[in-house]
């Protein structure tokens, strides 16, 4: 699409804030009303707008396209959404642990059992640890727990926690992450943690390159987002 419109900026709208190009606000790919809940999340959104060159290229809107999922998706699927992040908890990554080698099973043990500590503290969630990939049941009162988590955010919320789960393989990561426990670096390598490894072995391909790039890219956005929607 060709760039349309000469500035973007903020204005007010009922019940919060709106983008608006050259005095007309965004809507939605669905045509939507885009009412923003923080100015600062306005503001984020039309820096998006206004960095635009000739051609508006949507993938570089990642709190564009967050925003969009927020008002389009979240509230038409929200219990399938909540259903599928709540279920990452069953098989979350950090429970998952090499049996060797011994430099890597260390490594995730420093690396992920404080987040599991954390999650167990915060929330009322113990996950149980295993080694293997065979699934293990983890009990039903800390899934009972992490649901809550889930149901309890609102669509905005929901919507940079469903990106940030995907993209990280873990519900525990996630929360970390928007909750401030997790830098967006950190929760990059965390969530890396045995793909860095096997790199660090075998080094790294640029499809590979590539990939990573674009998990580091997402995990910062959705920090960014959530940072910007408490304003």
């Amino acid at each position: 699409m060709k760039r349309f419109y000469k500035a973007a900026g903020v204005g007010g709208a009922d019940g919060g804030f709106q983008v608006e190009l050259d005095g007309r606000p965004v809507r939605s790919p669905a045509k939507a009303p885009l009412v923003f809940p923080s100015q600062a999340l306005a503001r984020g959104v039309a820096e998006e707008w206004e960095a635009q060159g000739d051609q508006i290229d949507a993938h570089s809107m990642p709190l564009m396209q967050l925003s969009s999922t927020a008002v389009d998706l979240i509230p038409a699927k929200r219990p399938d959404i909540v259903q599928a992040v709540s279920a990452y908890a069953g098989t979350d990554l950090l429970c998952y642990r090499a049996e060797h080698p011994q430099p890597l099973v260390e490594r995730q043990a420093k690396a992920w059992q404080p987040l599991l500590d954390w999650a167990a503290l915060q929330y009322d969630a113990p996950l149980h640890v295993c080694t293997g990939l065979m699934p293990k049941p983890q009990p039903e009162e800390a899934l009972a727990s992490l649901r809550r988590v889930v149901e309890g955010a609102d669509d905005w919320y929901l919507s940079a926690l469903q990106t940030a789960t995907g993209v990280c393989g873990s519900l525990v990561v996630a929360l970390a992450l928007l909750e401030g426990r997790l830098s967006a670096e950190e929760a990059f390598e965390v969530s890396q943690l045995d793909e860095t490894y096997q790199i660090e072995q075998w080094g790294e391909d640029a499809e590979a390159t590539k990939r990573r790039a674009n998990v580091r890219a997402e995990i910062v956005a959705c920090r960014r987002f959530v940072d910007l929607l408490r304003g």
